[in-house]
């Protein structure tokens, strides 16, 4: 963990985020030139590395669950700014935008996140040790809201095609809203103690003992962290031009898209868990992981739905195939890892696979 520093600002970390909000004033609304999009592309980055070290210093300063539940919440409130914004500005070749970047949400946080955090630690510690009861209702949850908010519209037939109808979407919204606080309610109050660590090895030891930051400092990192992150949210957008030609020339389908906002956006959380995994707190990983996921459904698809009243065109939700077998796949064997508590490097990988089976089948549908 961060150590709780005298002087907390006076260092990069501090600079960066305010700096790159200045940057994002000066290229917002502007064509970019190749020089210029590789600038944004390093101040996008040195962002991203500035809203981890908040987000840990917050962290700390809170404890766990409610640390990774800050983070998480921050960025998908972010990232559900940016899919209205892009949905809006983007007019109707932008109707999948919302499933294709929530979908790449759930894998990347379900396979990507969660693979590398256990790989990471069962390669350190031999076995990752997890809470099972806090994980498996967090999977739980992920399962049921990905089923209802993005498998049901392909098989609804009030309207045509893979969308919700009005009455629909509103139920949609609000069971994820009811689904999304029901969970929070039980990580953070009721069964807090299902989501935390594990003491496991030395580090773990040290880390618990480490000073934690006043409140002072945790509060500005907080607010730190926050402009970090509309800093990421607002360069990842600046960048989109950019990134839908990429895409274009390396002959992608468009719907890959909404795989690189989501991995730009979710940037903090890969690095933030990637962290705390290697300290061996595999369960803070977890949350970030799962937790990430819940909150891009259960935040994204209430937004969208009151965006929809004027909004124009379709909203297609529904997954297609391909990306249903995916899914199914990622809820099996995501609770053939949880229910023991304990996982190796085998399971790590085993998820790390199906995530770059999800990034090739994105790029090689």
């Amino acid at each position: 963990m961060p150590s709780a520093s005298p002087r907390p600002y006076a260092s990069w970390n501090a600079v960066l985020p305010p700096a790159a909000l200045v940057a994002l004033a000066g290229v917002w609304g502007r064509d970019l030139p190749t020089a210029l999009v590789a600038a944004v592309a390093v101040v996008l980055g040195g962002a991203v590395l500035a809203a981890v070290h908040h987000a840990e210093v917050v962290s700390h300063r809170v404890g766990e669950p409610f640390g990774s539940l800050v983070l998480a919440v921050a960025v998908t409130v972010i990232e559900v700014a940016l899919i209205v914004t892009l949905i809006v500005s983007g007019g109707p070749e932008t109707a999948s935008l919302a499933r294709d970047t929530v979908f790449a949400a759930v894998m990347i946080t379900c396979n990507g996140i969660l693979g590398l955090s256990l790989f990471v630690t069962a390669r350190r510690e031999h076995v990752a040790v997890f809470n099972a009861e806090g994980t498996g209702a967090a999977l739980a949850t992920v399962a049921t809201l990905a089923t209802l908010t993005l498998v049901l519209p392909t098989f609804t037939t009030s309207e045509p095609g893979p969308e919700f109808s009005p009455a629909q979407l509103a139920f949609a919204a609000v069971a994820s809203l009811v689904l999304y606080g029901s969970f929070v309610a039980t990580q953070t109050v009721r069964h807090r103690d299902f989501f935390l660590p594990v003491r496991q090895g030395e580090v773990s030891a040290e880390d618990e003992h480490a000073d934690p930051p006043t409140a002072r400092a945790a509060a500005g990192s907080l607010g730190l962290l926050v402009v970090a992150l509309v800093a990421v949210v607002g360069l990842a957008k600046v960048l989109s031009p950019a990134i839908e030609s990429g895409v274009a020339a390396a002959g992608f389908p468009a719907s890959f898209v909404g795989v690189v906002i989501a991995l730009l956006v979710l940037l903090p959380e890969t690095l933030a868990a990637v962290r705390a995994a290697r300290r061996g707190l595999v369960q803070t990983s977890l949350n970030l992981a799962l937790g990430s996921a819940m909150a891009s459904i259960g935040l994204t698809i209430p937004v969208i739905a009151l965006a929809s009243v004027w909004l124009e065109g379709p909203l297609v939700l529904g997954l297609e195939a391909t990306q249903m077998v995916l899914l199914a796949l990622t809820v099996v064997v995501g609770v053939l890892t949880v229910v023991p508590g304990r996982a190796t490097r085998l399971q790590g990988a085993t998820h790390l696979v199906l995530m770059a089976a999800f990034m090739f089948l994105a790029v090689s549908p």
